[in-house]
């Protein structure tokens, strides 16, 4: 008998846990998808779809707590999008992380790695990120026991957007992904706004005054702060610069932009240094990175340097190697190996990303390095290979959705001894590796945890080419 939507199916036991965070139950052969639930747990289900192989619900009542399951240790955990997992146990999250990359390679990959090397956790579970994204609106989140009161006051907030909901913002009263002063900016930013009568950000009909704020910090403790305003009011805007001026130290880049579009993105709009530097500086082993307000760098700085040492130890490099670095970004991969080999050569198609990795390149005195803006799909070509040098490794690290068929296969044509494929969504990666499979053998993986608290998983593949 079919189930309908909307009904209870009670004291279900959840059995194993499924990729992009779900955990699942079986109800006579047919598969149960469940957010928010623990292998061990005993609940009852409200079920929101019902297909012909398979159902999804949400935990209407949790019956039994598995015993993996913990407190989560922040008041926003369930409104809040971000931290999902913060009921599961560190070691617990570490071993389906683990399951899940083990899972994509058989059951999507078809392929088996010769070595599967236990993942490397976050020594931070706390505190890791260097970069936060606030939004201001003019309509805190409220819950459905305060939305039916009739008193009822929308107030402004400063926070995060709920997951789903892109009209309504979180106010914050603490978040544990980003270092101190990261809170104590946001709430000092809120109350001077309030203070001074100034508009929050209307997200339903696109206008106001405060409208986001970027937060970045780097392991030496700077911080850089950048103030997004949807129209300018000098009034408004000085005042609440030197309010975050005058009170934090730690703050060596101050910056703001008037972004009066209807979406939020920043890339396309002109930043303006209010005080300080225009950039701050992170450093890893003995390189140094610049970081600018559009920069993209990897938001968990101590697990990326743990990351970059995995791919150079699975390169194998020995001071003589021609390396593609594909994918490259801000070069910084490009840049971490460039003491252990002959030559890179990096091909990003975002021209800001290029422009950052040749600034680091100086920075750093490195200069057998070579940067490309282009589409892997066009750059990628015999003719590039013949006019750069054939590849002794090739290293890729491409975006959640992988790599493109027509750039797998002239991997397949340029016949790189070794490939080390670096990727953030197991899925994508074990689709690619079964296409790679046809000329190169799966030596080795590592998992890695970069973002503790979330079903997000970064893995490295070693590939070597078949005799």
């Amino acid at each position: 008998m079919k189930q309908k939507r909307g009904s209870i199916l009670e004291n279900i036991e959840i059995t194993a846990y499924a990729n992009e965070g779900k955990s699942i139950a079986r109800i006579n052969n047919k598969v149960l998808f469940v957010d928010g639930a623990v292998p061990g747990d005993v609940v009852n289900i409200k079920l929101q779809k019902s297909k012909k192989d398979w159902m999804e619900g949400r935990i209407d009542k949790l019956i039994s707590p598995s015993p993996e399951r913990i407190d989560s240790f922040c008041k926003h955990f369930g409104t809040c999008g971000g931290c999902k997992w913060q009921f599961l146990d560190y070691s617990s999250q570490l071993k389906y992380k683990q399951q899940s990359v083990l899972d994509s390679l058989q059951r999507i990959g078809k392929v088996e790695a010769k070595e599967i090397l236990p993942i490397i956790g976050s020594a931070n579970q706390k505190y890791y990120r260097n970069k936060l994204d606030y939004s201001a609106g003019d309509r805190a989140w409220v819950t459905k026991e305060e939305l039916d009161t009739e008193d009822r006051v929308y107030k402004p907030a400063l926070g995060f957007h709920v997951a789903g909901n892109f009209t309504t913002v979180l106010d914050l009263d603490e978040c544990f992904l980003q270092p101190e002063p990261s809170n104590k900016i946001r709430l000092a930013v809120k109350a001077f706004a309030l203070k001074h009568d100034m508009n929050f950000y209307d997200n339903w009909n696109k206008h106001g005054f405060l409208r986001t704020m970027i937060v970045r910090n780097n392991l030496k403790g700077e911080f850089m702060v950048i103030v997004v305003v949807g129209e300018m009011r000098e009034d408004w805007l000085y005042p609440l610069l030197d309010e975050i001026k005058n009170n934090f130290q730690e703050v060596v880049s101050l910056h703001y932009i008037v972004n009066t579009k209807v979406n939020d993105t920043i890339y396309d709009q002109e930043v303006i240094t209010y005080f300080g530097d225009a950039f701050i500086i992170e450093t890893m082993e003995n390189l140094k990175f610049q970081i600018s307000p559009k920069s993209f760098f990897q938001t968990n700085p101590t697990q990326a340097l743990e990351l970059y040492k995995v791919v150079r130890s699975f390169a194998g490099l020995t001071g003589n190697e021609l390396v593609y670095d594909l994918y490259t970004g801000t070069g910084s991969i490009a840049l971490f190996i460039a003491a252990q080999v002959k030559q890179v050569v990096g091909i990003e198609q975002v021209e800001d990303s290029i422009r950052d990795a040749r600034l680091n390149a100086q920075l750093n005195g490195i200069s057998n390095v070579k940067f490309y803006t282009s589409d892997l799909r066009h750059a990628l070509t015999e003719k590039f290979v013949t006019e750069h040098g054939k590849p002794d490794v090739i290293i890729t690290d491409p975006p959640r959705a992988g790599m493109h068929p027509d750039v797998v296969r002239e991997l397949l044509n340029t016949e790189a001894k070794r490939i080390v494929y670096v990727s953030c969504n197991p899925a994508s990666q074990a689709r690619d590796l079964q296409m790679l499979s046809i000329k190169y053998d799966l030596l080795k993986v590592q998992p890695v945890d970069m973002f503790p608290h979330t079903h997000h998983i970064e893995n490295v593949a070693l590939l070597e080419l078949k005799a």
